[in-house]
């Protein structure tokens, strides 16, 4: 639990004195009828607490002496009720394994918490993120304000952008949690390469990667699994998995565990009988050369945007090289004719969440990589069928390329390189 700590500490230190910050964890969302979703907790809560018990409330007080008292609202022991569904933390084991100074029933929070208002100039919390909270935290200052406490807060402020900034950079326990995630999802990938025949189903990929990650540790996956043969490829965010593989065709599949609440984020594209045919082979090679000029960029001091911008200009060399686009790559880029193949930027941040907490800019500006930062790295090319004007071999062919990068003090790190990704490899694994 340090680690919180640690944490707490670290977002304590950017708190005026004299002020309350709050968040609410998730609650049990309902499915349907008497069935619920799988609970997951709130990142940014669990980023600070470490609780995975739904309908908790975290509170972090600085007086005006600085001193600071971390406080959790969490669910009473209830016999009854964990009789369904299993043993409650309690109040006292809040305190004793998870650190609170102090810790109240939730369902005592509208009692306690006007009073915690008293001698606070400004409330931290997640301001218009959540609707409820957003209500309570006014009804708990009309309380104060009924009650004549002195000195009850007079700014809301919002908490996000200072739990972002924290979350952006990895401990050393975060980036476990996230090599573990890495490792895992990096195996399930290729053992969908040695398993994937004609005639399977998009889903029966999507079951044998579901069920490795399972297996080896990931209690979740961090996102819905993306399994695309064909012309699926070319919707990015395609879902469906419900059509039959076909030979002669590529099959992307973007997919991820998760570990400890943290995230893998992997994209491999393969032919489904095992071997390249030449468009194929050249239209994988072009994203295959871009991605490794990305990742390359990934080094301390370099901008955000220079990874982009080494995709950007290979892609579209490429392109044009190989007749799919005509003209001056750089006026082809400036009128983004590139973009009916490429539609999305190289990356994103990566962490407690897939599309994880963080800026890309600071004042405007493309900020730069730091040690600890993690990021994904992802070019793609997608070749519609219904796009007029290209030769037909080109057609149906979707290509994604995605790897974890850590960003180190000397350079970068993969954390997803157990993932094949050449033609041999990948051909290799197929056997």
């Amino acid at each position: 639990m340090d680690e919180y700590v640690t944490r707490r500490n670290k977002l304590a230190a950017q708190m005026h004195n004299g002020s309350i910050a709050i968040l609410r964890g998730a609650a049990i969302k309902l499915r349907n009828h008497d069935a619920d979703h799988p609970f997951r907790q709130d990142s940014d809560f669990y980023y600070l607490t470490g609780f995975n018990e739904p309908n908790a409330v975290f509170v972090l007080s600085k007086d005006d002496k600085g001193n600071v008292l971390y406080i959790l609202f969490n669910q009473s022991s209830d016999p009854v009720a964990e009789v369904w569904t299993g043993k409650r933390v309690g109040q006292d084991n809040a305190c004793k394994i998870y650190q609170a100074d102090a810790a109240y029933d939730i369902a005592k929070i509208d009692n306690i918490m006007p009073d915690l208002f008293a001698g606070k100039q400004i409330v931290y919390y997640p301001l218009g993120a959540d609707e409820k909270l957003d209500l309570d935290i006014l009804n708990w200052l009309k309380c104060s304000k009924n009650k004549a406490l002195s000195f009850i807060p007079n700014t809301l402020t919002d908490i996000l952008p200072f739990i972002h900034e924290l979350r952006l950079f990895k401990s050393d326990q975060e980036l476990e949690f996230m090599r573990k995630a890495a490792v895992i999802s990096a195996h399930a990938h290729l053992d969908l390469m040695r398993s994937c025949k004609a005639g399977m189903q998009e889903y029966q990929l999507e079951a044998i990667f579901n069920a490795k990650c399972l297996d080896a540790g990931c209690r979740a996956l961090a996102y819905n699994s993306i399994v695309a043969s064909g012309n699926n490829a070319c919707t990015l965010h395609y879902t469906a998995n419900d059509q039959q593989l076909m030979a002669g065709d590529l099959v992307l599949v973007d997919a991820g565990g998760e570990y400890n609440n943290y995230a893998a984020d992997i994209t491999r594209t393969f032919p489904v009988n095992g071997k390249f045919t030449e468009a194929q082979r050249l239209i994988y090679n072009l994203v295959l050369e871009a991605q490794l000029a990305g990742i390359a960029e990934v080094k301390p001091g370099n901008t955000w945007d220079r990874v982009q911008i080494v995709i950007l200009e290979i892609l579209v060399k490429g392109l044009v090289k190989l007749g799919i686009l005509n003209g001056d790559y750089k006026q082809l880029i400036k009128d983004n004719e590139y973009k009916k193949f490429y539609m999305h930027s190289s990356g994103h941040w990566l962490g407690l969440d897939v599309h994880d907490a963080g800026k890309y800019k600071i004042n405007d500006r493309w900020r730069k990589f730091e040690p600890g930062m993690v990021l994904t790295v992802e070019p793609g090319l997608y070749i519609a069928n219904n796009i007029s004007g290209i030769e037909s071999k080109w057609l149906g062919i979707g290509v994604r390329i995605e790897d974890d990068v850590l960003v180190t003090k000397k350079g970068h790190e993969v954390l997803s390189s157990a993932a094949p990704k050449t033609i041999e490899e990948i051909e290799c694994a197929a056997i």
